[in-house]
């Protein structure tokens, strides 16, 4: 039986993705930070080790990779988190970094298979070149750079491979979900103002075995930008609206040049409070403008994720947020 060690099992996707690997007949043990978030969250074939691995020694960490044949790595930070600037150096240090340590060790521990959870925004940063995403915004930069340095520290010996992720949708035990953020724009509110563009969205079973196919068929030195719905924002915001039962909230697209300024007077005041967003709000004013679809057929024949129904996913995903909220 072949072994993977997931980096963040008891997260929200290392959860998901460890049930898929014990589903499809694979062992699998894993390293998160404490505490748990619910009892009896893994089964008890897990090898469950709660810890800080960027604490951990090298040696430490080669005794946990010993005899593993693939390694998932689904940790790190999200564009979500506003650090203190300079945000390069957060998120270098917080998504680079330790992604080239555990890809050197893990390679040296002979593990053939590494697979990286990062973001669609790698994938826009590449195809939008009128945007030129990667010039002042320290995410997309670094996760570029956090996909090369796995590449070149795989090579020779260790596949690695990338899950560009998009929107994710569904809930586990123990933990609230991240929408929570959108309910509380949308609840009490009569008008809620959104840009025209639209986004690509999975749920989080389909991020699982995309991560189980990405081991099994994929190819080295790859970035797999899943999808398998595209939904406006402005039907998104409705469907918030209609689970709180708010039927005269009015959802009104605004133009571009409505949008921007506040925005980036928004990013102003971030700035002069000594933070910096990893994209600034007026390159995400431009982002959410735009239709950042993905098509599903560029990934789901090679990966053998399923389709999935997006929408009942959301719709759950909203109804925990909003028993969070109450």
């Amino acid at each position: 039986m072949k072994e993977v060690f997931v980096l963040g099992g008891t997260g929200f996707l290392g959860y998901y993705t460890t049930k898929e690997l014990l589903k499809r007949g694979y062992a699998v043990s894993t390293v998160a930070l404490p505490p748990m978030p619910a009892e009896d969250l893994l089964p008890t074939e897990v090898n469950c080790t709660l810890g800080d691995m960027n604490r951990m020694s090298d040696e430490e960490i080669m005794r946990m990779l010993q005899g593993k044949y693939a390694f998932v790595y689904a940790a790190g930070a999200d564009e979500r988190i506003v650090p203190q600037a300079p945000a390069l150096k957060f998120f270098y240090e917080a998504n680079v970094l330790p992604t080239q340590r555990m890809a050197r060790l893990a390679k040296q521990a002979g593990v053939k298979k590494f697979v990286l959870f990062g973001s669609y925004f790698a994938h826009f940063a590449e195809v939008w070149t009128d945007l030129d995403l990667k010039r002042d915004n320290a995410y997309p930069r670094t996760r570029l750079l956090q996909e090369e340095v796995a590449y070149m520290e795989g090579e020779g010996a260790m596949d690695v491979m990338t899950l560009r992720l998009p929107y994710i949708f569904g809930v586990m035990p123990g933990r609230t979900p991240l929408w929570t953020m959108f309910v509380d724009q949308v609840r009490g509110k009569d008008t809620v103002p959104v840009l025209g563009g639209g986004t690509a969205m999975v749920t989080a079973r389909q991020v699982a075995e995309a991560a189980v196919g990405a081991i099994e068929h994929g190819t080295h030195r790859t970035g797999y930008a899943i999808c398998d719905t595209n939904m406006k924002h402005s039907e998104f915001m409705q469907m918030i609206a209609d689970m709180l039962g708010q039927t005269e909230t009015k959802i009104t697209v605004v133009p571009l040049e409505q949008m921007k300024p506040v925005m980036e007077q928004y990013d102003a005041y971030d700035r002069q409070a000594g933070k910096e967003h990893g994209i600034h709000l007026g390159y995400t004013a431009e982002i959410q403008n735009r239709d950042a679809y993905l098509n599903p057929d560029d990934t789901m024949p090679i990966l053998q994720y399923r389709p999935d129904d997006v929408r009942a996913s959301i719709r759950e995903t909203l109804q925990r947020c909003m028993e969070a909220g109450n």
